[in-house]
């Protein structure tokens, strides 16, 4: 039986046909009695963050779909610790949410780079026991260690790159053609 953890890095196996999920890389911030909640790593929109208004102006950080629910909300994730007030500590280096006035303001004075923290419409969600049946039905690999920095590597490759270092039988799907009918 797999367990889930906060901080557990997730990857949809190569052939999911869900469009929120296709070859998606997802952080567990949240694993509760309740459920499962996470963000999407690999799935940029087409907004920046001073598209949300006045508020966010002079930030042009992306903005990533973070799942399918609630993409009326913005989230973050970020790499900066107890220097974001209210921050939730999710595993070794990452922390989700906290004041996102100073997170604004720690940005605009460069304080905090693009590197550091990622922000997102919506989030994933699986209510208890969902996320349990989909690793029955071997929708997703739970990753121990990704070996690649996930905020700086580019998501178009995210997924294949965390496969392609994995030490398992995982390694063989980071060359998976998103169409083998066309090989």
């Amino acid at each position: 039986m797999t367990i889930i953890n906060k901080g557990d890095i997730l990857l949809s196996e190569p052939f999911l046909q869900d469009p929120n999920f296709f070859r998606s890389v997802i952080l567990v911030t949240e694993q509760s009695e309740q459920g499962t909640l996470g963000f999407v790593l690999n799935q940029k929109s087409n907004l920046l963050l001073e598209d949300f208004g006045e508020e966010f102006q002079n930030v042009d950080f992306p903005v990533y779909i973070g799942g399918p629910v609630e993409q009326s909300t913005l989230h973050f994730i970020h790499k900066i610790g107890n220097k974001i007030e209210d921050s939730i500590h999710v595993s070794k280096d990452w922390y989700w949410g906290g004041n996102l006035d100073l997170v604004l303001n720690l940005i605009r004075i460069g304080i905090i780079k693009e590197s550091e923290i990622r922000f997102f419409i919506g989030y994933t969600g699986w209510s208890k026991g969902q996320l349990l049946s989909e690793f029955r039905n071997k929708s997703w690999f739970k990753i121990n260690d990704p070996k690649v920095e996930v905020l700086t590597t580019s998501p178009e490759i995210l997924w294949r790159e965390i496969l392609k270092y994995q030490e398992t039988e995982l390694k063989q799907y980071a060359n998976y053609p998103i169409n083998p009918s066309l090989n």
